[in-house]
């Protein structure tokens, strides 16, 4: 039986350092997790399933180690050429990381979207180290919690897996946070820091605003809409002749839709979507670079661009 890991912290000798990735299905609270974990915004996040799109790199350094926690998309049945490139992006980065870490959402019962991502990595040839995560435990009580905790240690004899531990935690209530960061660094071997003390991610700066953008204006859309936004930054830099103390950063972007009627619907009546759009992304943005923000959005349309490989070449996938 895995170790359910419930309070004391795990110690360790010598500096460690590597990188863990979150794994779950669509919604299972991955990068409110990775946010949590780093103590700041570096992976935006939303209701809408497909919110991650790229693998998100979350820095958390200690005095005693470095660890890189990465953020993946949700692994689903591709539908698209879009979903087919974040499976495909999924499935490589489990075999660069130090430990896989696989989230189960107490608020939910075990189904078949868990059960075939666990026998995915039941399959590599060389797996990871496997940590079982009980997330959103803020959502239930504690006789539910107790019956999951056993339906995720029962997967180890069903699908032919081995969990190092089993770690119930609430990212939204900070529950058992520290006993996960202190479980993830002890499954890591001794090394040295990959990144400089007080970096939070690696992600570029033009990657990050767009984020945050899309992250808006994924709020407020419904059904389909959601799966045919993307963010294209077309232009952005200090605004030129302004005094040193009061600099404003100019960035001229797009949202990107995949039909003529979809565009209308992301402007707004009045244009009232897209002026909540910009308001919130640029509240979000100014917070994020410490810098004064104007921004100006617009929609375009590029046909079906999640089925287009020139688009998806274009928009970085």
């Amino acid at each position: 039986m895995a170790e359910m890991m419930m309070s004391d912290s795990v110690g360790q000798a010598g500096f460690r350092s590597g990188f863990v990735c979150f794994v779950g299905r669509p919604n299972a609270g991955k990068s409110t997790l990775t946010n949590a974990l780093v103590g700041s915004k570096v992976a935006i996040t939303s209701s809408k399933p497909q919110t991650t799109r790229h693998a998100v790199r979350g820095i958390i350094s200690r005095p005693d180690a470095q660890l890189v926690v990465i953020d993946t998309p949700g692994l689903s049945k591709p539908r698209s050429l879009l979903q087919e490139r974040l499976n495909d992006l999924v499935h490589t980065t489990w075999g660069e990381v130090d430990v896989i870490a696989v989230l189960f959402p107490a608020n939910q019962h075990i189904g078949p979207g868990d059960e075939y991502l666990v026998r995915e990595i039941a399959s590599l040839s060389r797996p990871p180290r496997l940590v079982a995560i009980a997330s959103k435990t803020d959502l239930v009580g504690a006789q539910r919690l107790a019956k999951h905790l056993v339906e995720i240690d029962a997967l180890q004899e069903q699908l032919g897996v081995r969990w190092e531990h089993i770690v119930p935690c609430s990212a939204v209530s900070g529950e058992q946070m520290d006993v996960l960061a202190d479980v993830l660094v002890s499954l890591l071997d001794e090394g040295p820091a990959y990144y400089p003390d007080g970096e939070v991610t690696d992600e570029a700066t033009e990657t990050l605003v767009a984020e945050l953008i899309r992250e808006a204006a994924l709020e407020g859309v419904r059904d389909e809409l959601p799966h045919s936004i993307a963010v294209e930054i077309d232009e952005m830099g200090l605004r030129e002749g302004r005094p040193d103390d009061r600099p404003l950063l100019d960035i001229f972007a797009s949202l990107v839709v995949e039909r003529d009627s979809q565009k209308p619907i992301m402007i707004g009546r009045g244009g009232e979507h897209i002026k909540q759009v910009g308001s919130d992304a640029r509240r979000q943005i100014t917070a994020l670079l410490g810098t004064p923000v104007h921004l100006d959005l617009k929609v375009k349309v590029l046909k079906d661009w999640q089925r287009d490989p020139k688009y998806l070449n274009r928009l970085g996938f």
